[in-house]
């Protein structure tokens, strides 16, 4: 063979590497941090939900878009471990699952578009600017607002027309909002409402003794919002809740199918399909600034019947026909 055709040949048999190299080089990268575990019932379909999303956009994982997930089990200290990591990362847009992973965020990057599913009050913890301009380079989807909370406690009362009080479990190293939240729902309180009262705790057993210790006073009722801490323990609250007696309502639907009396809120897994359209959004060139916050479209409530008849109670009729599902 000659020189030139030797030369041309090895030519030839490299250009495919170096195309290989340059698709990889320029596939977009996707952070995500979720906040609870992988495991975790309610989280399998918001994954589903996310990719399949993508998927009816163009992105295929593993062909044209690299996504690189992190789920930090609902612990402060992985959040932050896990934020650093995925910074480090250099993604080309950041998928940012609950309030206190946002925080996290927030605190490391102000260049790399950040879109929240699941947030709190993002306009109150200085996440974005308004919700209609965010501004800067957070955007994304919220999750409930502190109206919900007195929605939780109307379902409650409907149920458990006896109820006097409620406390709101959640833990302030992961959401500190609530008890900011609690505190404004009582100043507003008119007179002959129901008490309303803050839950912090720290710890499972800490969790345990509060829930025990509030279950002794008559009429008192639980609510088991959003917060990663409350996420990895909500099998366990929802015994807790039968064990002690008390009526109690969850965000997250594995609540009620352990046993928890209520659901409502959210439904999860069409935020993070919505989530998914401004990811596209983002690898097609468009800003975080110019996408505004968007709340909530769907919702969904769950009974279960037989935590209600377990508990002494007779559930509405008008409720057992507007809700989505009936656990008997």
């Amino acid at each position: 063979m000659k020189r030139r055709e030797f030369i041309a040949g090895l030519g030839a048999a490299a250009w495919p590497v170096v195309a290989r190299a340059q698709r990889v080089a320029s596939t977009p990268k996707v952070g995500v941090l979720m906040a609870g575990a992988e495991n975790a019932q309610e989280n399998r379909p918001r994954v589903a939900a996310f990719r399949q999303g993508l998927a009816e956009l163009g992105w295929k994982e593993g062909e044209n878009v690299h996504v690189e997930y992190r789920w930090s089990t609902g612990k402060s200290e992985l959040i932050r471990q896990y934020s650093e990591e995925l910074v480090a990362f250099a993604p080309d847009v950041i998928v940012a699952n609950s309030t206190p992973v946002v925080t996290a965020f927030k605190s490391m990057t102000t260049s790399i578009p950040v879109v929240f599913a699941l947030a709190m009050d993002p306009v109150g913890l200085g996440h974005v600017k308004s919700l209609s301009r965010p501004g800067g380079n957070f955007t994304g989807f919220t999750f409930i607002d502190p109206e919900m909370v007195g929605k939780w406690m109307e379902l409650l009362k409907d149920i458990a027309p006896g109820l006097t009080r409620a406390a709101v479990i959640f833990n302030p190293a992961t959401t500190p909002t609530y008890d900011k939240w609690v505190k404004e729902l009582e100043a507003a309180r008119h007179s002959g409402a129901a008490d309303i009262v803050a839950m912090p705790v720290g710890s499972t057993e800490e969790m345990e003794v509060g829930i025990k210790l509030h279950a002794q006073r008559p009429g008192s009722g639980l609510i088991v919002g959003p917060d990663p801490f409350n996420q990895v323990r909500v099998r366990h609250i929802a015994q807790l809740a039968g064990q002690n007696r008390l009526p109690a309502i969850s965000v997250y639907r594995p609540f009620v199918v352990e046993g928890g009396l209520m659901m409502y809120g959210p439904d999860t897994a069409d935020i993070f399909r919505r989530a998914a359209g401004y990811v596209d959004r983002v690898l097609k060139g468009e800003k975080p600034s110019d996408l505004p916050v968007q709340n909530p479209t769907k919702y969904e409530l769950v009974i279960n019947l037989r935590t209600a008849k377990a508990l002494g109670f007779e559930v509405p009729a008008r409720l057992l026909f507007t809700a989505d599902e009936v656990i008997e």
